[in-house]
């Protein structure tokens, strides 16, 4: 009975105990940092079962189906991972330590990762919380004033993308080609990726940390990373769209009825008077001034809207045990401030999948598919617009033979130019279909499990742009008509290339260890056609807006093709050296070869890094100020081919000679090839970076010398009276760039951030193999000149020191009186004291490259509220106002309300400003400083305020207001200071955005 009673016993003890077991519950809990700020979006995984959870907007989150004994993991990225093990309690409280070592310390490099506390080169990152502030098509302009050594010029035009520039400018060739690298594949152009769709930028900003990329890296990378899902994470969804409105800020003030009748009689030419008596005899005499016409035009006012702006975004990501997801379209819609069809929409796509084929083989697809319309606009609008004449109205009802619309012509009153801007707007109609299909896959094997790893990648980038150009017919009266014409592009961009790279990685002791070969082959290819016909059939009807309705004898001469094809292969190899952390070796070699190049093909571009990470060392520790110290140093080289290919050509003239006193006819023949070989940049960085005080405050600063030998040029050659590109420079760039950012947490409710850059930029030609030891670039009127120890594309003409007040200093000056001036007329400084005013006194007066670049911002977060708020500014350089200029070709036109009001017109009134008169004369017109202006400006670049509703009846929800570019100071009489080249003529002005958005997560 006893034997029975205890088999009994420990029967049911052991069943008890298995039922135990095997009893599941559901648990929840909290996730925290140490400072108890939740947590949202921190994985949540059980360990060795197909259970996971990914935390919400407070923390929280929950698990089903675990039993006691189990063990789940909670991550967080910039948070070490930590282990709990389920026991008979149902809740939790999870509290992470955040790591030092991981908080934004991997970054992007070139085909591969690394801590950026390893790095030795200048690379700057940004992640997409920054960036989505910016309301922009492109995401380059959301840099603007966020990194040093990269200026960011701004494009007015929706669907223009910005000039972007990378420590200088260094080839004659193609300057702002710089490479962007998505998600492994090149590109030169990123117009087609949503803002939205970007989980962080990396700046590649010298030789060493860019050389892995070769030929394509000359002006700088720009590595881009998407969104990803993430293994084991529920589907999260998310939306986010702004709308708001385009305005036009600083219009210039142009010369009124009174201003503009005030200097056309000052003038003295009697032709103008009679043009006024012409304009009040058909428009009558204003009643304020009866000297004067009936009419006062603001045509800025006339030509200029509000546009609106809006974007549309949602994505889905997530993923499972072996696969991971991110997908997602955009719509974005941006109306132009011109007032005609101008406009840019553009409707993205895009599916990013990674799948773990098994546990050493996996594999990814990556594709976006881009589908954009722009109207360009009719730039030439704001040409008409600063010299139409304020006296004329738009529209003429006495006009009778202006059809379809009445518009005014201006030469009916005796004017040269038509100058009404509307004919441009209203009949002409320019569209360009953008369509891009980007497609990557890739396969990686681990070789030897976390150490050894082979990957080969194939991306094509296939681009069809479509372009229709359509003039439509009208006529203006006086005999002004024009003919209807469309003109038709088709062009097509394929670019495919292949990537293979094998990586080793080992840490053994004190050393870690990190060894790249890779091999590349890129085939680029293009195809060109273009026609021209007029006199279309049925033009009024869009449908017949194609080639087949022109008159076919008009397509003479008209069409043309062309293709164009390039191939490049590359090997490369990467050494990434570290020792106890605090000892750091980085080198790259790569072997290139180019088909543009037929002289020789190959060329071999190595690159050395070091650092040294003082504060690991003993004497470092516990200093109580630096967290992290680290100087560092490297030198490298690139090759550029971003240069025309190697071409040529024969010449054969028919000449007459005299033999014998007979004239003979024979021919002469030339032999041109430029044979060129590579530009070849050299560059040598020294750099620190600092975290202090708690890693509260950072500091990164960076000193460089960027070489450019071999510059192709276009030099002169004498014999045959033309430039032809050659091998014959030597250009520099070299400057210092300096970040400094405080971030501070100062409770659970309130945390805050101050930030600041700054960038000296000093660009000059070394040497200049050109017999004239100078080279010409811009027109004979408005020249520019690069020459030895001069900045390139420098402003060349005279220094303006005053202007002639009375007749008695005019009389004193024998300059003066040689050349017939007058009081009013602008005083030149006679350069070399000859006593004469010529080419010989021309001097550089300038670049539009900027001296010093600068930015800041500010952030504020305060329980549910949040506000930042960035300024940008430049100091330094210089614009050519060319349309101001241009009085040289046309000088019975307008001229802006700055030059009326403080013209010269009498003793003492102005010594920067000839006279209306002085304006008609060559002298005055010609290039000096008083045409180059300052383009400095410092301008409030962006403010954004949001609220994010709490509340669990709601999903994360986030409201915010946007201000882009609201206030911007400058002197330069023009909309803006931001002009890509430096000459301003007809320039799209930069207008203000104002948005409210809303930002949901489910």
């Amino acid at each position: 009975m006893k034997v029975k009673l205890f088999l009994a016993s420990v029967f049911f003890l052991v069943f008890s105990g298995l039922s135990y077991a095997q009893q599941t519950k559901t648990i929840s809990g909290t996730v925290i940092s140490a400072n108890e700020v939740p947590l949202p979006g921190a994985e949540v995984k059980v360990n060795g079962k197909d259970i996971f959870d990914v935390t919400d907007f407070d923390g929280n989150f929950t698990l089903e189906d675990v039993e006691v004994g189990d063990v789940f993991t909670v991550t967080f990225l910039g948070f070490k991972d930590k282990e709990i093990e389920v026991t008979t309690s149902s809740d939790y409280s999870v509290v992470l330590e955040e790591d030092a070592g991981q908080l934004d310390e991997v970054v992007v490099v070139g085909y591969g990762t690394q801590k950026k506390r390893d790095l030795t080169g200048a690379i700057a990152s940004l992640d997409s919380e920054e960036l989505e502030k910016t309301p922009t098509a492109n995401v380059m302009q959301s840099l603007q004033g966020k990194v040093s050594g990269v200026q960011i010029v701004s494009a007015g035009s929706p669907g223009d993308s910005p000039t972007v520039r990378i420590r200088g400018l260094g080839t004659f060739q193609d300057a702002t080609n710089v490479l962007y690298v998505v998600d492994g594949t090149l590109y030169d152009n990123i117009d087609f990726l949503n803002t939205k769709d970007i989980k962080s930028v990396n700046v590649l900003k010298d030789a060493s940390s860019s050389a892995i990329y070769g030929v394509r890296a000359a002006n700088g990378v720009v590595i881009i990373e998407t969104k990803s899902g993430r293994k084991n994470q529920k589907p999260q969804i998310e939306y986010d769209g702004y709308t708001g409105i385009q305005r036009a800020q600083n219009v210039v003030k142009m010369a009124n009825a009174e201003q503009f009748v005030t200097m056309a009689l000052e003038s003295g030419s009697s032709a103008d008077a009679q043009f006024v008596n012409n304009a009040i005899q058909r428009y009558g005499r204003s009643r304020i001034n009866p000297n004067i016409p009936d009419v006062n035009t603001d045509w800025y006012e006339e030509v200029l809207r509000d546009g609106i702006i809006q974007n549309h975004s949602i994505g889905v990501s997530g993923g499972a045990e072996k696969v991971t997801y991110s997908i997602g379209t955009n719509y974005f819609a941006q109306e132009g401030i011109l007032d005609m069809k101008n406009e840019y929409e553009r409707f993205n796509m895009r599916s990013k999948v990674d799948i773990d084929i098994s546990d050493r083989f996996k594999s990814g697809v990556n594709a976006i598919f881009s589908n954009a319309t722009k109207y360009a606009p009719e730039n030439a609008a704001w040409f008409k617009s600063y010299f139409a004449v304020p006296i004329m109205p738009v529209i003429d009802p006495l006009n009778t033979e202006a059809s379809p619309i009445q518009y005014s012509n201006a030469q009916i009153l005796g004017y040269r130019g038509t100058q009404n801007p509307f004919t441009d707007i209203t009949y002409n109609e320019d569209r360009l279909k953008i369509r891009k299909m980007l497609a990557t896959i890739y396969f990686q094997y681990e070789i030897i499990p976390e150490k050894l790893e082979f990957k080969t990648t194939y991306s094509h980038n296939f681009s069809a742009l479509e372009e229709r150009y359509v003039d439509l017919p009208y006529l203006l009266g006086n005999n002004v008509e024009r003919r209807s014409s469309i003109r038709r592009e088709n062009n097509t961009f394929s670019n495919q290339y292949w990537d293979n790279t094998l990586t080793y990685n080992d840490q053994f002791g004190d050393h870690d260890l990190t060894v790249l070969a890779g091999h590349s082959y890129r085939d680029e290819a293009s195809n060109e056609f273009a026609a021209t016909g007029q006199d279309i059939a049925g033009i009024q009807l869009e449908s017949s807006w194609f080639l087949d309705f022109a008159d076919p004898e008009s397509f003479n001469n008209r069409v043309s093709e062309r293709g164009r094809r390039y191939y490049g292969i590359s090997y490369f190899g990467r050494v990434a050296y570290n020792f106890k952390d605090k000892y750091l070796l980085y080198g790259t070699i790569r072997a290139d070869g180019s088909s543009k190049f037929t002289k020789d093909p190959w060329g071999y571009f190595p690159s050395v890094g070091a650092g040294w990470v003082i504060s690991e060392e003993n004497f470092m520790e516990d200093n109580g100020v630096f967290d992290f110290l680290k100087l560092r140093a490297s030198w490298g080289k690139l090759g550029n081919d971003n240069v025309a290919a190697s071409d040529g050509s024969n010449t054969i003239n028919v000449i007459t000679a005299a033999l014998g006193d007979q004239p003979r006819n024979g021919i002469t023949s030339t032999s041109i090839f430029s044979d060129n070989t590579w530009e070849v940049i050299e560059e040598v960085n020294f750099g620190m970076n600092m975290e202090m005080f708690e890693n509260k405050l950072s500091i990164d600063a960076d000193y460089y010398i960027r070489d450019t030998e071999d510059a192709i040029l276009p030099v002169f050659i004498p014999i045959i009276n033309r430039s032809v590109n050659q091998n014959s420079g030597v250009i520099r760039n070299q400057g210092l760039e300096l970040n400094v950012n405080w971030n501070q947490q100062v409770s659970d409710d309130f945390s805050y951030s101050i930030g600041a850059n700054f960038t000296t930029l000093e660009n000059e030609a070394l040497s200049i193999e050109d017999e004239r030891g100078y080279i010409d670039s811009g027109s004979a009127e408005f020249r520019q000149r690069t020459q030895e120890g001069g900045p390139l594309f420098a402003f060349y003409g005279y220094e303006r020191v005053g202007v002639y007040q009375n007749q008695a200093q005019v009389d004193a000056d024998p300059i003066a009186v040689e050349n017939n001036l007058a009081p009013g007329d602008l005083i030149y400084r006679d350069q070399n004291g000859d006593g004469v005013i010529d080419d010989s006194d021309r001097v550089i007066l300038g670049s539009f490259l900027p001296d010093f670049t600068f930015g800041g911002n500010i952030g504020v977060n305060y329980k549910a509220f949040d506000m930042t708020m960035s300024f940008y500014g430049q100091t330094g350089n210089k614009i050519l106002n060319r349309k101001r200029g241009e009085i040289i070709f046309t000088q019975d036109t307008n001229i802006d309300a700055d030059l009326a009001i403080n013209r010269w017109h009498g003793e003492g009134t102005s010594n920067s400003y000839p006279s209306s008169a002085g304006l008609r004369k060559a002298w005055n017109q010609r290039l000096s400083n008083f045409w180059v202006e300052d383009g400095d400006f410092f301008r409030i670049q962006n403010i954004q305020v949001g609220y994010t509703i709490q509340s669990e009846a709601l999903p994360q929800t986030r409201l915010y207001f946007t201000a882009e570019r609201p206030f911007t100071f400058f002197d330069y009489n023009g909309f803006d200071p931001e002009v890509p080249n430096g000459v301003d003529r007809q320039t799209y002005p930069i207008p203000s955005v104002y948005t409210i958005g809303l930002n949901i997560k489910i």
